[in-house]
C-alpha cells in the first residue's frame, strides 16, 4: 500500500532550516503520545500488543502525522486532538504496511531498517496486529477531545480515505496490474487511491476539526489542492527513489517494484520525466496553499509548515 522509509528530516529546500527542530520536536511529541496510547506488552495478549508497538513504534518518516501537525497550525486545534489524529493516521499507515509486506501480498522482508513484522512474530499475529491497529485508529478518533459531530466527521473522514473507494481499493487495482501496463490516467488514479487517499485525510481531519471544511473563501478547496499535490508527489517521489536508492537509505528492499514488475511513474515516463512531474507537483503544493493568503484571519506564517514539507516530501532522498 503506502510507500515509507527512512529519516523524516530529509532534504528540505533553501530557506527552510527552522524545519528540522520542528520535526525532531513533533517526532518526540507523536512518539509519547504512540507509546502511552498503543496497549501494553503488560496486558493479554502481550503477543499482539507487542507485535502491534513493533510495527508503530521507532522507525518512519511520520510524513502523515507531520502534516496533521502542520495543518493543525492553520487553525485553532487542540493539541491533544491534533495527536489523536496524528496517530489515527500514523495507526492505519502502520497497518497498511504490516499487511502489505506478508506473503500473500509484497511478501517483503524488510521495512523501517528492521525485519518485517511477519518475519519477526509470525503471519497470523502480522494479520491480527493489522487488523487491530485498524481499529485502534477508529477508537483513537472517537476520544478525541472535540465535539461529538467533529469527531463522528473525522472518523468518516478516515474510514472514505481507507475503504475501496481509498486505500484498500487502490492496493486491489495496485495487485491486479502487476505484469499489467497502466497508462499514465489510470497510474495515477490507483495512487491517488493508495498513497494519497491517507496523505489527503491527514490534512483534512485537522481542518474539520478547525470547522475549515466546507468554509467560505476557498481555505478548504486551497488545502485539498495541496493534499492532492503532495499525495502524488509522494508517489512519484518513491518510484524514483525505488530505482535510484539502496537498500539501506530506503530502510526496505530497493527495486522491488522493477522485480515484481509493478507498473510505476518511472516505468511509464522514464526517469527524467518523473523527476520533472515531481517538481511540477511542489510547484502546485505552494502555489495552492498561497491561495489562502487573505482568508479570514489567516496568517501567511500559519501556511508555513506545510510549504517546507511540500519541500520535503519532493527533494528527499530516502
Amino acid at each position: 500500500m503506502a510507500p515509507d522509509a527512512g529519516n523524516a528530516a530529509g532534504t528540505v529546500a533553501e530557506g527552510s532550516a527552522a524545519l528540522g527542530p520542528w520535526i525532531d520536536g513533533c517526532l518526540a511529541r507523536f512518539e509519547r503520545a504512540a507509546r502511552q496510547a498503543l496497549p501494553p506488552v503488560t496486558r493479554e495478549p502481550s503477543r499482539l500488543h507487542d507485535a502491534m508497538r513493533y510495527a508503530v513504534l521507532d522507525g518512519g518518516k511520520r510524513v502523515r502525522p507531520l502534516l496533521v501537525y502542520a495543518a493543525g497550525e492553520v487553525g485553532s486545534v487542540s493539541a491533544a486532538a491534533l495527536d489523536a489524529m496524528a496517530l489515527a493516521v500514523e495507526y492505519v499507515h502502520a497497518y497498511s504496511l504490516v499487511h502489505d509486506d506478508m506473503p500473500c501480498m509484497d511478501d517483503d522482508v524488510l521495512r523501517r531498517g528492521k525485519p518485517t513484522v511477519h518475519v519477526a512474530y509470525d503471519e497470523a499475529t502480522a494479520m491480527l496486529a493489522g487488523d487491530a491497529l485498524q481499529a485502534e485508529a477508529f477508537r483513537v478518533l472517537a476520544a478525541a477531545p472535540l465535539p461529538a459531530p467533529a469527531c463522528v466527521a473525522l472518523i468518516h473522514e478516515l474510514a472514505v480515505a481507507i475503504s475501496t473507494s481509498g486505500m484498500c481499493g487502490g492496493q486491489a487495482i495496485d495487485l491486479a496490474a502487476v505484469g499489467h501496463k497502466l497508462d499514465l490516467a489510470q497510474l495515477e488514479r490507483m495512487h491517488r487511491m493508495t498513497t494519497g487517499a491517507l496523505l489527503r485525510a491527514s490534512i483534512r481531519m485537522p481542518a474539520i476539526a478547525a470547522g475549515f471544511a466546507g468554509a467560505a473563501g476557498g481555505m478548504a478547496s486551497a488545502l485539498d489542492g495541496y493534499a492532492d499535490a503532495i499525495g502524488l508527489a509522494f508517489q512519484v517521489v518513491d518510484d524514483i527513489l525505488d530505482v535510484e536508492a539502496t537498500s539501506d537509505e530506503l530502510g526496505k528492499t530497493a527495486g522491488k517494484d522493477a522485480r515484481q514488475n509493478k507498473p510505476t511513474y518511472v516505468s511509464a515516463i522514464g526517469l527524467e520525466a518523473a523527476r520533472s512531474w515531481a517538481e511540477d507537483l511542489r510547484r502546485q503544493a505552494h502555489a495552492s496553499l498561497d491561495g489562502i493568503a487573505g482568508v479570514a484571519g489567516i496568517a501567511g506564517a500559519a501556511t508555513a509548515r506545510l510549504h517546507q514539507l511540500a519541500d520535503m516530501i519532493v527533494l528527499r532522498r530516502s
